[in-house]
């Protein structure tokens, strides 16, 4: 071949290279894009916080007593049950009530096999901005990076960590159980003589990529919502979240975020940021959020002051029934404004707890009219009818009682999450 045959050759075979190559990366650049559209963060599991140091009963009164604690050199694990499916996890620390800033020296994340151990396997260091390290300012949240893990609907997840020594306790929540050993093991799959810990602390939230949009479904309220705090509770929004894994298949098309915290109230805080202040946080903040199902009122109702003491101050004073519709008109408004659709769940019976009486049984009653009778929200969920005693409707029934005749047994929390009509949420 002559030296021009060649170059013309060579020129022929380095277009033809360069045409492939580029039809390569134009065949890359289309894929990338199609596929980081079909990828989507949604909230999987979720704790409400709350600030370690409990607030007023009522205004102008002290707060309870509490035991200034801090952390040392343990590492801790916290386990969660993951409503969704997919194979990349998110996880979020929180440090919303603290006063100083919050040092993560390192986290993991695995499949748990139980309450001190993860998978082997499956365990994979949490990195943040690439690193290692984290650091989140008082008052302010942070995200992990993506991370690998291939988690089923219902499966249980594990992540450990360890703060820097001296932090004091600050933002903690009650929707998780938690063990701790001394010293650094976050990237240790067994923890052999693991002690439990009465506190959850900073891990708040488990989101998943999910290849579908799916239906993030938030239940917010009181102790009526949350059920027992571990990890194995037995809670309305438990009993709906299996009824809804049933009828999604797959990967899970629902997930249901448990955003309870007993004691809470609508208008005052106290165990809890009021439901005013935290709805948009806690509900309306959860990533990819479809629905919320309200609950909460019934503390507003029952907690309240001799009267001679509430003449006192208007902060003693028990709310009326118009107050906390006003409460609850503003959580809708918040919700519909934000394009998430509302149920508004009546107000259960609890005549016979410690602290019902007849006037606060009229207070209650006049509340679920007003539920009863909203036409701008996207849903009813009558759970006073589904748990009430048709003997005594001011009453729960025996059989849904768990025994202080205010909150549900196992029995009344599946017939609260069967009064949800399923259509409403898939909507």
């Amino acid at each position: 071949m002559d030296h021009s045959r060649r170059r013309f050759a060579l020129a022929g075979f380095a277009q033809g290279a360069g045409l492939g190559l580029l039809a390569g990366l134009l065949h890359r650049a289309q894929a990338q894009p199609k596929h980081a559209a079909q990828v989507h963060w949604a909230a999987s599991w979720a704790g409400a916080p709350l600030d370690y140091r409990p607030a007023p009963l009522f205004p102008g009164l002290p707060a309870p007593p509490v035991e200034p604690r801090r952390f040392g050199s343990e590492s801790l694990r916290q386990r969660m049950v993951s409503t969704l499916g997919g194979t990349q996890v998110r996880i979020r620390f929180s440090n919303l009530f603290g006063r100083q800033p919050l040092h993560v020296l390192e986290a993991s994340v695995g499949l748990s096999t139980g309450a001190d151990a993860v998978s082997p396997g499956s365990l994979e260091r949490l990195r943040f901005g690439g690193r290692a390290l984290l650091t989140v300012p008082p008052g302010q949240e942070a995200w992990s990076d993506a991370t690998r893990l291939a988690v089923a609907p219902g499966q249980s997840v594990a992540v450990s960590y360890q703060v820097q020594a001296g932090t004091p306790f600050a933002t903690r929540h009650v929707m998780a159980s938690t063990v701790s050993v001394s010293g650094p093991a976050v990237m240790r799959a067994s923890w052999p003589g693991a002690m439990p810990s009465p506190f959850s602390h900073v891990v708040t939230g488990l989101d998943v990529a999910a290849r579908t949009v799916p239906r993030v479904i938030v239940a917010f309220g009181d102790s009526i919502t949350q059920g027992a705090a571990d990890v194995s509770q037995d809670s309305y929004p438990d009993r709906l979240a299996v009824r809804l894994r049933q009828l999604g298949g797959g990967d899970g098309g629902f997930a249901v975020i448990n955003a309870g915290i007993g004691g809470n109230r609508l208008l005052l805080d106290g165990t809890g940021p009021r439901a005013l202040d935290r709805f948009r946080r806690d509900a309306l903040g959860q990533s990819g959020v479809t629905h919320v199902i309200v609950l909460i009122g019934i503390n507003d109702i029952g907690i309240s002051l001799p009267e001679p003491i509430q003449a006192l101050s208007p902060a003693f004073r028990a709310a009326s029934a118009e107050q906390l519709a006003a409460g609850l008109q503003q959580l809708v408004d918040q919700a519909r404004g934000q394009g998430v659709k509302v149920l508004l769940g009546t107000i259960t019976p609890f005549k016979g707890a410690a602290y019902w009486s007849e006037e606060k049984e009229q207070r209650r009653q006049a509340l679920n009219r007003w539920i009863r009778g909203q036409q701008g929200v996207d849903g009813i969920v009558d759970f006073d009818r589904a748990l009430r005693d048709p003997a005594d409707p001011a009453a729960m029934k025996p059989a849904c009682d768990s025994g202080d005749h205010l909150h549900p047994g196992p029995a009344g929390y599946a017939a609260m999450a069967d009064a949800i009509d399923l259509r409403e949420l898939q909507e």
